[in-house]
């Protein structure tokens, strides 16, 4: 008998692991009065019940000031330093908790919180579309056909941070019997950057792999791309903030060395601060700043142990807007897409990260998350030799192969999904290497499959739909930058047709993406050129908002745009067809509409981090499962 709660907590296959809002929160050093304001809720909980000279493992974000007056700062307090983070302005550190307020008082302190623990979350090259991607055609004078690329990722490189790459395993060579895992590095201080808990390898191969194994039936979205192996989960598949700051940091650091473009998050923890004060959004915003596509995983947290569907368990760093965050869609293991819906495991929004006013009102971010979904139920992909959970699970072994460098295994959750939006950013860039991170996740959404009958909470814009997001980014003009005036033409030809077949199934984009609070729509947001696209925004930076309504910002996006009012339950046509599910004002209004418990349409609202730990085991055994024994 497997211990039930062992596993929730060694496998939340849950995944996951500054926008100008006019009504969003004021600054950390705003939101409470004191060196409180300055804190995250649970560290000043354990700041309270404090005693003695107990120590705490802290995340401390600076201000802007050189580092060696941050370290001569922190030697007044004890302070044991035991990361220093550079490149994110941040640093671990072990201090006394009776000494973290009065560290928080001082003016080059930006924000304090815990280090936090991390845990992982959770045939696709047909149904996502990439098969009809892979091969891109132009018609010649005469008529003549011919193909003029083989998209497959080359030269583009993704970091898989996670708990380690197998480099031996078959899906990673390349032509030539050479690993396509460049780099590994360890960040658990185990000394080792193989896979002994088996979740990296998986993921890796779904974003990557090639088409050695089984003729070919479990390639990766982009089979040729360079892998970076960040390793930041342990053998047991446990891990912790600061050492995935620390890879994010190493990131920052290295991005030019390797042609890093697109960062593979997996993995996640409880969302509590808000975006603005949480260390890794505030270190995945400078990654993207830097020109590097962040996906995260939303969860999968989107059911409680009776089933029941619940809505706001979205995680960090899935809750920071610059970042593509993708929950899981079921597939059926059917080609075909009619048949597709959102699993009913994954995270739905909106973000219950918060921050606290004076009066200790808590007002929640309640983004509107997750941003695309992609097949994320029974996903077969590499196994790494000899690891935990197929040993503790010998039922996830896909029986491909007896052999340790073909052997393949199952698992489901939006940890399988990210990934295949991983790929697919890679295979964009590599299409047409001067898309912005901005405009790699606006192309994603606006091309995406609404599946219908799921609202936006739980799909964002649809599903990722490989093929019509290759042909549009192949469409736009490669001399776009920050300097392309509002408005200028951005594509080099004629708008590609809005719509795509594939298995014998014909569907039309979303036609929009998801913002902030809401979504917009238009032939604009491909026809001409946005200002949010640039790098160093996020597509939120085009819209203003008050506590009731939202409009258009005449100096970042073009007067065609359009606001939708309502969340929408799609109808399968484009995002904005179907019908409201709730109203956009309540996640407007500074966050004080939804509370916890409150009834949302077809499910209940929850927040506060609140982790719901049985509905994690769906991401082991699939769509059906309650939970194991």
């Amino acid at each position: 008998m497997y211990d039930a709660n062992k596993l929730i907590v060694r496998l939340m296959l849950v995944i996951c692991f500054s926008v100008n809002l006019a009504a969003g929160p004021p600054s950390a050093a705003q939101s409470r009065p004191g060196g409180a304001r300055k804190i995250s809720s649970d560290l000043v909980q354990r700041v309270r019940g404090a005693g003695g000279d107990s120590r705490v493992k802290v995340v401390v974000q600076f201000n802007e000031i050189p580092a060696p007056l941050i370290d001569g700062l922190l030697s007044r307090y004890t302070a044991n330093v035991t990361g220093r983070l550079s490149a994110l302005n941040m640093r671990v550190i072990e201090i006394p908790l009776r000494a973290v307020e009065a560290l928080a008082l001082q003016k080059e302190v930006r924000y304090l919180s815990p280090d936090r623990p991390i845990a992982t979350l959770g045939h696709i090259e047909t149904t996502t579309g990439t098969a009809a991607a892979r091969q891109q055609t132009s018609t010649l004078p005469g008529g003549l056909v011919t193909t003029t690329n083989v998209f497959d990722g080359s030269g583009i490189a993704i970091a898989i941070v996670d708990s380690g790459i197998d480099i031996t395993h078959s899906a990673f060579r390349d032509q030539n019997g050479s690993s396509r895992v460049i780099l590994s590095r360890d960040f658990t201080g185990e000394n080792r950057t193989d896979d002994p808990y088996g979740h990296g390898t998986h993921v890796a191969s779904i974003a990557a792999g090639n088409g050695q194994i089984f003729e070919g039936a479990y390639t990766g979205i982009a089979p040729n791309a360079n892998l970076l192996n960040l390793r930041i989960l342990d053998s047991q598949g446990a891990g912790t903030t600061s050492s995935l700051l620390a890879a994010l940091d190493w990131i920052m650091t290295y991005r030019a060395v390797y042609n890093l473009r697109v960062v593979n998050m997996s993995i996640g923890t409880p969302a509590i601060d808000s975006f603005r004060n949480d260390a890794l959004c505030q270190a995945v915003r400078r990654v993207t700043d830097a020109g590097i596509v962040v996906i995260a995983a939303a969860g999968n947290n989107g059911k409680d142990s009776s089933g029941a569907k619940i809505y706001g368990q979205i995680h960090s760093p899935g809750n920071e807007p610059s970042a593509i965050t993708v929950g899981a869609a079921n597939a059926f293991g059917t080609d075909e897409r009619a048949d597709d819906t959102v699993t009913s495991y994954s995270s739905r929004g909106p973000t219950r990260s918060f921050w606290t006013d004076d009066s200790a009102i808590k007002h929640y971010d309640n983004l509107l998350k997750p941003d695309i979904v992609a097949p994320g139920n029974k996903i077969v992909g590499a196994a790494a030799p000899d690891n935990f959970l197929i040993a503790s699970h010998p039922e996830l072994d896909a029986n491909v192969s007896q052999v340790d460098t073909d052997r393949m295994m199952y698992l489901s959750g939006s940890s399988m999904a990210a990934p295949i939006a991983a790929g697919t950013a890679a295979l964009l860039l590599q299409a047409n290497p001067n898309l912005s991170p901005s405009l790699v996740k606006a192309i994603l959404m606006y091309t995406a499959q609404p599946l219908s009958g799921a609202n936006m909470l739980e799909q964002g814009a649809g599903e990722i739909n490989v093929e019509g997001a290759m042909r549009l980014a192949r469409s736009i003009r490669g001399d776009l930058s920050i300097f392309t005036p509002l408005g200028d033409p951005m594509l080099t030809g004629p708008q590609p047709v809005p719509e795509t077949s594939l298995n014998g199934q014909t569907f039309c984009w979303a036609g929009g993406i998801v913002l902030n609070h809401g979504y917009a729509t238009s032939d604009d947001l491909i026809a001409r050129y946005q200002q949010v696209y640039g790098q160093g925004f996020v597509l939120a930076d085009g819209i203003s908002e008050t506590s009731t309504a939202q409009s258009i910002d005449p100096n970042r996006m073009t007067a065609g745009v359009s606001l939708g009012t309502s969340i929408m339950t799609s109808n399968g046509s484009s995002i904005g067809e179907g019908t409201p599910f709730l109203d956009l004002s309540f996640l407007l209004n500074n966050g004080l509409l939804l509370n916890e418990g409150v009834m949302v349409g077809d499910g209940v609202m929850v927040g506060d981090g609140i982790m719901v730990g049985e509905s994690t085991l769906a991401a082991l055994n699939g769509d059906n499962t309650a939970c194991m024994k």
